[in-house]
C-alpha cells in the first residue's frame, strides 16, 4: 500500500476514534477489527462527547473532507436504511470547499480545449463563481458571439483522492458487513452505489449529455428550462454551459417581493417531477436549492430552471408500472395490494409471508387512515414503504434510492414555496392518467412499432423451428431408444457413482468406527484405503466418456 494511503488510512482511524464513530454500531456488533484498531490508538483524545452521535458523524465526515462529505449526502438519502436524527444530521453537510488556485483552473481548461483561453472566450474571470468538491466553475463570454456562459472544471487531483478513499471505504463496509446489524445495511452496496455516483460526476462529457437530453425533452416548455450546453467544448474536464439568472429556489423573501404566484410555482414542481419520471424516464436526481433558480420574467407563470444534470435517475418501465401501483394502493389504503407488489416485483423476498407484510403495511400506514392527504408527506410515506420492506429482506435499488430522495427534495421544496400544496392531488391524477395510457390502443400501437421489427426478423426463423422440433418429436415416437440412449447412458452412470460414493463413505466412517474399537490401526487405514478408492472410482465413473 502507498505511504500516502497508510497515512490516509491513519487519519480515517484517528477520526473515527476521536468522534467515537463505533458507537453508529452496537457494542456486540462492532467488528473486532475495528475496536482493535480503536484501541490501539489509545492516546488519541475523544473529540465533542457532549454531543449527540448524529452530530458526531456529521462533524466527523466534516473533517475528513469532500469525498467523506459527498458520501454522508448520500447516505442521508437512505433513510430506508438510518434513523431519522442521523439522516437529517447528515443532510446538513455542505459541499464547499476553498477554490483551488486560478492559475490551475486555467492551465485544465486550456488542457481540455488544446489551445489558449483567449482563443475561443473573453472577459474570462479568474475568481471562481463557486467551488465544490469536484469542480468548480468560472465565468466567461464566447469570443465569437458575446454569449455569456460559465465553465466548469474537475479539481485537479481529485480522481486519486476519490479512489484512494473509495478504496478505504470499501474496506471498513466489508468488516461492517461480516456482522448481523451489517447485513442488514448493506454497506458494500451502499458503497458500491457511491462509488458509480462520484466517479459519474469525473467525466463531465456525461453531464453535457444528460443536460442536452433533459432539455430536449423540455424544449418548448414553460415549466422547466435547462441552459444551453456548448457541446463543441465539452471535455471529460471541462464543460461550457450558458449562463443563467434566476432567483435562488430558497429565496422565498425574493420570490415573494417580486409578485411569484407561489402556488402555482409549487404544483409546477410536482408537475415537472413526474414528468420527467414518468413521461420521459430521465429525472434530474440532484436537486437540492443549490441547482434550482426561478424565472420570474412573468411572476404569475413562473419557470424552473435546472443546472448540473451530473447526476440523473432512470426507472425501467417495470420499475415505474410498480412505482404508480404502490402509490395508487395507498391512495385507496388497498394494503393487499401494496404487499402483492411488493412480492411480485421481486423486491422483497419471495418467501416473505404476505400476510406478515400485509400486517406490518397496515401497522404503519392505518394511523394515517384518517387524516387529510395533504398533511401526510408522499417522500416520508416512500420512506416508510422502504423500512418495511427491507425488514422482509428487501435490497432497494439504486435507481429507487434516486427516486426516493428526489421526492424528498420536490416535496420539501415545494412546501417552503406553498405550504399547503396537496402533493397528494396533484399527482394522483397524473399517475391515473398515465397508467391508463399505458394500456391504450395507441400506447399497444406504438409498442408494436417500437418491437414489431426485431420479432418480423425473427419470423422466417419459425418454421424452421417448428420443423425442427416436429422432426425431433417425430424421431423420439418411432425409435425412443435411440434418441434417449445418451440420456440413459448418463442416468445409468449417476447410479453407479452414487453407489459407490456411498459405499466408500460406509467404508471411510467404519474405519473411524474399527479405529477406536481396536488397539492396532492397520485394519483401519485398510478400510479408510478402499473407501477412498471407490470415491476416486465414483468420480470417474460420474465423467462421461
Amino acid at each position: 500500500m502507498p505511504l500516502t494511503a497508510l497515512r490516509r488510512g491513519y487519519t480515517i482511524a484517528k477520526t473515527f476514534r476521536q468522534y467515537q464513530l463505533l458507537d453508529v454500531l452496537p457494542a456486540a456488533q462492532q467488528p473486532r477489527p475495528l475496536r482493535w484498531l480503536d484501541s490501539a490508538l489509545f492516546w488519541v483524545g475523544r473529540k465533542h462527547s457532549e454531543q449527540p452521535l448524529p452530530q458526531r458523524v456529521k462533524l466527523a465526515l466534516q473533517t475528513l473532507g469532500p469525498v467523506f462529505i459527498k458520501f454522508g449526502q448520500m447516505l442521508s438519502t437512505r433513510r430506508d436504511l438510518l434513523n431519522d436524527e442521523l439522516a437529517e444530521a447528515l443532510a446538513q453537510l455542505q459541499d464547499r470547499v476553498p477554490p483551488f488556485a486560478s492559475h490551475e483552473a486555467k492551465q485544465r481548461i486550456e488542457a481540455a480545449l488544446g489551445a489558449p483561453i483567449e482563443q475561443f472566450f473573453i472577459d474570462f474571470d479568474a475568481e471562481a463563481l463557486a467551488s465544490a468538491s469536484v469542480a468548480q466553475v468560472h465565468s466567461a463570454k464566447l469570443k465569437h458571439s458575446g454569449d455569456e456562459v460559465v465553465l466548469k472544471v474537475i479539481r485537479p487531483g481529485i480522481e486519486a483522492v476519490i479512489n484512494s478513499d473509495l478504496q478505504l471505504m470499501l474496506l471498513a463496509a466489508k468488516l461492517v458487513a461480516a456482522t448481523r446489524v451489517g447485513k442488514r445495511l448493506h454497506p458494500v452496496e451502499v458503497v458500491s452505489d457511491y462509488r458509480r455516483t462520484i466517479l459519474a460526476e469525473l467525466d463531465l462529457t456525461r453531464e453535457a449529455h444528460n443536460a442536452m437530453r433533459v432539455g430536449a425533452n423540455f424544449s418548448g416548455s414553460d415549466a422547466l428550462y435547462v441552459p444551453k450546453v456548448y457541446d463543441q467544448f465539452s471535455h471529460k474536464d471541462l464543460l461550457v454551459v450558458e449562463r443563467i439568472y434566476g432567483i435562488p429556489v430558497t429565496d422565498i423573501e425574493a420570490l415573494n417581493a417580486a409578485g411569484t404566484d407561489m402556488k402555482k410555482l409549487a404544483e409546477r414542481g410536482v408537475e415537472v417531477f413526474f414528468t420527467q419520471v414518468f413521461r420521459d424516464n430521465l429525472f434530474h436526481a440532484d436537486m437540492h436549492p443549490g441547482n434550482i433558480f426561478i424565472d420570474v420574467s412573468d411572476p404569475s407563470d413562473p419557470n424552473y430552471i435546472g443546472i448540473d444534470y451530473g447526476i440523473v435517475g432512470q426507472l425501467s418501465e417495470q420499475d415505474k408500472s410498480d412505482m404508480a401501483a404502490i402509490f395508487l394502493a395507498f391512495f385507496r389504503h388497498d394494503y393487499q395490494r401494496l404487499a402483492q407488489v411488493f412480492l411480485t416485483t421481486g423486491w422483497v423476498d419471495r418467501n416473505a409471508d404476505i400476510h406478515e407484510f400485509e400486517f406490518a403495511l397496515r401497522k404503519v400506514f392505518q394511523p394515517l387512515q384518517n387524516q387529510p392527504l395533504g398533511n401526510i408527506s408522499f417522500g416520508h410515506v416512500l420512506v416508510s414503504l422502504f423500512r418495511t420492506a427491507h425488514e422482509f429482506g428487501m435490497v432497494v435499488k439504486p435507481q429507487l434510492v434516486l427516486l426516493e430522495k428526489t421526492l424528498l427534495y420536490v416535496e420539501g421544496l415545494g412546501r417552503q414555496l406553498y405550504p399547503q400544496l396537496d402533493l397528494w392531488a396533484t399527482a394522483k391524477p397524473y399517475l391515473e392518467h398515465w397508467q391508463a395510457q399505458r394500456v391504450s390502443p395507441k400506447q399497444q400501437w406504438q409498442r408494436l412499432q417500437d418491437h414489431g421489427p426485431e420479432a418480423i426478423e425473427k419470423l422466417p426463423e419459425i418454421p424452421a423451428l417448428i420443423h425442427e422440433n416436429l422432426q425431433l418429436g417425430g424421431e423420439l415416437l418411432r425409435q425412443p431408444q435411440r434418441i434417449l440412449a445418451s440420456y440413459i447412458e448418463q442416468r445409468k452412470r449417476l447410479h453407479k457413482s452414487s453407489l459407490l460414493f456411498h459405499g466408500g463413505s460406509v467404508l471411510v466412517i467404519s474405519s473411524t468406527i474399527l479405529l477406536d474399537k481396536t488397539i492396532t490401526i492397520w485394519p483401519s487405514i485398510a478400510l479408510a484405503a478402499v473407501g477412498v478408492v471407490a470415491w476416486f472410482i465414483a468420480w470417474q465413473v460420474r465423467k462421461p466418456a
